[in-house]
C-alpha cells in the first residue's frame, strides 16, 4: 500500500471523540449460510427466532451476498459490475442533500429505487420501531471524477478499478461523516456499498428485518445475520447494529474485545476513523486495510486477527513460524484482544468467488458451530448454536427435498491452532463443469479441503410397506424400509405398548451408534430414523383419553392437560416442537410439574433449542430417566441431582453445569463450557468436548470423553484424590468413522492448556503413542498408573463399552496387538505443591 494511498483517505475525524464507552458484554446470536444455489431469505427466519435469548430486539441485522439479479432489478452484468450503494434514509429531508452532495457529482446512477418494504412496520409482530427507508443505487464511478482521483491523490500505480474501490469507500465515509458521524445528528447513513452484497439493519431482531423489507423469497448465495445491538456504540440506533461493510464484505460477531482503542488508533494512521463506535466496525475495517489494501492472503489476515501461539506455534512447519512470526511482530498490539467469534461473508469480484467464513478468537471464549452438507446441493453453515442450524437445513428441506435436514459433518474451530487454525471457509465459485452451476469448497485456515464420503450419496426412499399381519412380519418391514417415515408405521408398529418399546429401543440404537450404510450418507439414514421416531411418539395415547397404556402423550396443545399417571402409565411423551425454548412455559418447566405429579419417565422429542430440560426437579431424583431427541439447546441436565438423561445426539454448550450426582449420556459432541463447576454425576460422551469442559470442577464428577477436548480441558480442576473418592476424567482419543470403525485421533489432546491450574483429581489419558508432552500442561504432570488407578477406571470403560459399543478390547489395542493398560493408559495428576516450590526456587529449571 503506497504512502500516496493512506495520504488520499480524508481526516473524517482527528480529535478523538469517536472513541465510546463500553457497552455491557452480551453473548449475541449469529448465523450464516453459504449454498452452491440461491436460497431463500425466509430460512433464516426460524434461526433467528430461536436464537432470541441472544438478542434483546435492540438490533438485528442480515447481510447477502451472490444475489439473484431478477430480484434486483438489474441485469447481471450490472449486478457484477456496478457498486451496490444502500443508503438508510432517517430523515426524509437528507435524501436530496446528499444525492445532490455526494452522488450525482460523481457517480453515474445506473438505478436508483428504495427498498421494497411492508405498508406498515407494525405488520411485523413484535417490531416496536419503525426501521429505516432505504435507497438502494447501481452506480459506476464517473470517468472524469475517477481520472482526478488518481491524479490528485497520485494512484498511477493503482489498477483503475481498485482506485474505483477506494473512491467509492471514501466516498461513503464522507456520506456518513456529513449526515450520520457519532456525534451529529443522525439524518442518513451508507448501510453496504460492495459489489454484489448487501445490508439491511434495524432495531430489532434478524427476522424482522426480513420480514420489513421482504426478503423472505429474496435469494443470494450466501447470507450472515445477528441478533443484538453492539456491545459497544449507539445502541439506541439502527446504525450500531451489526453488519458492518468493509467494501466488498460484511461482518457480524458474538463478544467484544478490550483493545478497541488501539486498534482505532492503529487505523488512524491509515486515515480510517470509526464512525459508528463499535468494535464490530473495526474489526471489518481491519479486515478490509489487510485484505483490499494490503493484499493479504487469506491465511495471513487470519493469522493477524488469531495469532497462533504456545504449543500450537511449535507445531508449525519452520517456514510458517517464520511467516507467522514475522506477521505478529507487526499486528498482535492489533490482534483483537477478548472473546469473538467472526462470521464475514465476502465477495471477491476479482477471483469471481463469493466466500463465507468463521474465525474464532485463540482463546475460544465464545460458540461456534459449523456444518457441511454435500448432496446434490452443497450447504456450509456457521452458527453459535447447532440448533440454528438444524433449523435452517429443515427449512430449507420442507421446501427442497435435495436438502437433508440433518448434516453431513457438524464440528468446532479450534482457535489459533496448528490443527485448523481456528477458521473454515465456505467457497462458492463457477463450476469445473463449466456449465454456469457453481459449487461449494470447504476448506481451513491452511487451505486444506473439508469434506464428506464422496462415494455416498443422500437419498430420499420411496417404501411401499406390505401389511404385516404378525410381529415378525414388522420386524422385517421395518428391517427393509429403515423405518420409512410413513404414518403406515403407526399402524405396522403398534401392535402393543410392549413391542412399541422395541421398536424405539432399535430405532435410537440406529440412532445412537454409527454403522456401515454403503453408499447411502449416513445423515438421510438419521434423518428417516428420527422421523419414524417421531410417528411412534405421536401415536402415544393423549393424557385426556386416560387409556390403562405405558405411555401417555403431552404437547403444547394440550399442556394444559397434564395430570398425574394412571394406571399402568410409565412414560410421559413430550412434544416440545412449540413449546417456548425457555421461560413459564418452556417444555422444561412442564417437566418439574409432571414430576411433582408422579412421573418418573419421561421421553422428550421435537426439540428445536429448547433449552434447561432436567433442571429444578431438586434432590433425590435417582428413579427419574429422560430421554432427549432431535436438536436440544442449552443447559441441560445442569444443577441435576440424581436423575438419568440421555441426549440422543449432538448435544449444546453449558450442560451439567454445577451438576451434583446423576448420570448423562451424550451420544454425540457437547459444546462449550461443559459441566463447569461440576460437584459430581457419572457422564459419558460418545464424540468430542468443544471448549473448556469441566473448569472448576470439584468434588468426585467422574467423566468418559471418547473423543478430545478444543482446549482448556479440566482447568481449575479441584476434584480430591480420585483413588480416595475424588473426579477424574478419561480421555480416549478415538471417534467412530462413517463405517463404524474405531479410530484413533491424531492426538489425543491437540491443546497446550491440558489441566492447566488444577489441584485435585486426574485425567486418563488414551496415549499409547506417548504423544502428550509437558508443554501441554500448566500445573499438570504425567505419571504413569498404578493398578488401584487401573481398577478405577476400568468399570467406566466397561459402561462406556456398553452404552456406545466402543470395545474394551478394541481400546486396548495398538496396532492390531492387544496391550496392558501400562502401555496404552498415562495419567495426568496435579503438580504437587513442594515440586512447584522446588522449581520456584530453581528458577534456570522453569525455562
Amino acid at each position: 500500500m503506497s504512502h500516496q494511498h493512506i495520504a488520499s483517505r480524508p481526516a473524517l475525524d482527528t480529535d478523538g471523540r469517536y472513541i465510546g464507552k463500553p457497552e455491557a458484554e452480551g453473548g449475541c446470536g449469529v448465523i450464516g449460510i453459504a449454498c452452491n444455489e440461491p436460497v431463500a431469505g425466509r430460512h433464516l427466519l426460524q434461526a433467528s427466532l430461536q436464537m432470541h435469548n441472544r438478542g434483546n430486539g435492540k438490533g438485528g441485522g442480515i447481510a447477502a451476498m451472490g444475489m439473484s439479479a431478477k430480484d434486483l432489478g438489474v441485469s447481471q452484468e450490472v449486478l457484477d459490475s456496478h457498486y451496490l450503494l444502500q443508503v438508510a434514509v432517517i430523515d426524509s429531508t437528507a435524501r436530496p442533500e446528499f444525492e445532490a452532495e455526494f452522488i450525482e457529482p460523481y457517480l453515474e446512477v445506473c438505478s436508483a429505487d428504495p427498498v421494497p418494504t411492508l405498508d406498515d412496520y407494525r405488520e411485523v409482530k413484535g417490531l416496536e420501531i419503525e426501521p429505516p427507508d432505504v435507497m438502494r443505487y447501481f452506480v459506476r464511478v464517473k470517468k472524469d471524477v475517477l481520472g482526478r482521483f488518481i491524479e490528485n491523490q497520485k494512484l498511477y500505480d493503482m489498477d483503475p478499478h481498485r482506485a474505483e474501490d477506494e473512491f467509492i469507500f471514501q466516498n461513503s465515509r464522507l456520506l456518513n461523516q456529513r449526515f450520520y458521524s457519532a456525534l451529529k445528528e443522525k439524518r442518513a447513513f451508507v448501510l453496504s456499498h460492495g459489489r454484489n452484497i448487501m445490508i439491511l439493519k434495524i432495531l430489532g431482531y434478524a427476522e424482522q428485518v426480513a420480514q420489513y423489507y421482504r426478503l423472505e423469497n429474496f435469494k443470494a448465495h450466501g447470507w450472515i445475520a445477528h441478533q443484538r445491538y453492539p456491545t459497544k456504540g449507539r445502541i439506541w440506533h439502527p446504525g450500531g447494529s451489526h453488519p458492518f461493510i468493509g467494501l466488498d464484505e460484511a461482518l457480524v460477531h458474538n463478544g467484544d474485545f478490550a483493545n478497541y482503542y488501539a486498534i482505532s488508533q492503529y487505523l488512524k494512521q491509515f486515515n480510517i476513523f470509526p464512525q459508528f463506535l463499535t468494535d464490530t466496525e473495526v474489526a471489518v475495517l481491519l479486515f478490509d486495510l489487510w485484505s483490499r489494501r494490503f493484499g493479504y492472503p487469506l491465511e495471513n489476515i487470519i493469522e493477524a486477527l488469531a495469532p497462533t501461539s504456545e504449543y500450537d506455534f511449535d507445531q508449525l512447519t519452520p517456514e510458517k513460524q517464520r511467516l507467522y512470526k514475522c506477521i505478529q511482530s507487526v499486528h498482535i498490539p492489533t490482534s483483537p484482544d477478548g472473546p469473538w467469534f467472526f462470521i464475514i461473508a465476502r465477495n471477491n469480484p476479482y477471483g469471481k468467488y463469493f466466500q463465507l467464513m468463521g474465525i474464532t478468537d485463540t482463546s475460544m471464549l465464545r460458540p461456534q458451530v459449523f456444518a457441511l452438507s454435500e448432496g446434490e446441493v452443497q450447504v456450509g453453515l456457521i452458527c453459535s448454536e447447532k440448533q440454528a442450524i438444524d433449523a435452517t437445513l429443515e427449512s430449507l428441506a420442507q421446501e427442497d427435498d435435495r436438502f437433508c435436514p440433518v448434516a453431513d459433518k457438524y464440528w468446532n474451530a479450534r482457535g489459533g491452532s496448528a490443527t485448523d487454525g481456528g477458521a473454515f471457509i465456505f467457497t462458492i465459485k463457477d463450476s469445473v463443469r463449466g456449465d454456469g452451476s457453481k459449487e461449494l469448497v470447504c476448506t481451513n485456515k491452511f487451505g486444506e479441503v473439508v469434506t464428506t464420503a464422496s462415494h455416498q450419496r443422500h437419498f430420499r426412499p420411496e417404501i411401499d410397506l406390505r401389511e404385516p399381519v404378525d410381529q415378525a412380519g414388522i420386524s422385517q418391514a421395518l428391517d427393509a424400509s429403515l423405518g420409512a417415515g410413513t404414518e403406515r408405521l403407526k399402524t405396522y408398529c403398534l401392535v402393543n405398548d410392549e413391542f412399541k418399546a422395541s421398536v424405539v429401543e432399535v430405532f435410537t440404537t440406529l440412532n445412537d451408534r454409527k454403522y456401515a450404510t454403503g453408499q447411502k450418507k449416513r445423515a438421510s439414514i438419521i434423518n428417516i430414523i428420527r422421523e419414524s421416531l417421531h410417528l411412534v411418539f405421536e401415536a402415544a395415547s393423549p393424557l385426556s383419553q386416560r387409556a390403562d397404556n405405558l405411555y401417555a402423550y403431552l404437547d403444547w396443545a394440550s399442556r394444559h392437560e397434564l395430570r398425574a399417571p394412571i394406571g399402568n402409565e410409565r412414560t410421559l411423551v413430550v412434544n416440545a416442537r412449540n413449546f417456548p425454548p425457555e421461560g413459564n412455559e418452556c417444555d422444561a418447566r412442564y417437566v418439574v410439574a409432571a414430576h411433582k405429579l408422579g412421573w418418573r419417565r419421561f421421553i422428550c422429542y421435537g426439540y428445536r433449542g429448547q433449552r434447561f430440560t432436567g433442571c429444578g426437579l431438586g434432590p433425590n431424583t435417582n428413579d427419574t430417566i429422560i430421554d432427549i431427541y432431535d436438536s436440544s439447546g442449552d443447559y441441560l441436565a445442569s444443577g441435576i441431582d440424581g436423575l438419568e438423561m440421555h441426549i440422543h445426539g449432538n448435544a449444546q454448550d453449558q450442560l451439567g453445569q454445577i451438576m451434583k450426582q446423576g448420570k448423562l449420556v451424550i451420544y454425540g459432541d457437547v459444546g462449550q463450557t461443559f459441566m463447569y463447576g461440576a460437584k459430581g454425576g457419572e457422564v459419558y460422551v460418545l464424540g468430542n468436548a468443544a471448549g473448556r469442559p469441566l473448569i472448576n470442577a470439584v468434588g468426585n464428577p467422574r467423566v468418559v470423553i471418547n473423543g478430545s477436548a478444543l482446549d482448556y480441558l479440566a482447568e481449575s480442576f479441584m476434584a480430591g484424590n480420585p483413588l480416595q473418592g475424588g473426579g477424574f476424567v478419561i480421555l480416549n482419543g478415538i471417534e467412530l468413522d462413517e463405517e463404524g470403525m474405531l479410530r484413533e485421533l491424531p492426538t489425543p489432546y491437540p491443546g497446550s492448556n491440558l489441566f492447566s491450574l488444577a489441584s485435585g483429581g486426574a485425567i486418563y489419558v488414551r496415549d499409547p503413542y506417548g504423544r502428550l508432552v509437558d508443554e501441554q500442561l500448566n500445573g499438570g504432570e504425567l505419571v504413569e498408573l498404578t493398578q488401584d488407578d487401573w481398577e478405577l477406571i476400568l468399570p467406566y470403560l466397561r459402561e462406556n463399552e456398553r452404552l456406545f459399543n466402543i470395545s474394551l478390547d478394541l481400546l486396548m489395542s495398538v496396532g492390531g496387538v492387544k496391550k496392558d493398560f501400562l502401555q496404552v493408559y498415562r495419567k495426568i495428576q496435579p503438580t504437587k505443591t513442594t515440586t512447584l516450590a522446588t522449581k520456584a526456587s530453581r528458577p534456570e529449571q522453569l525455562g
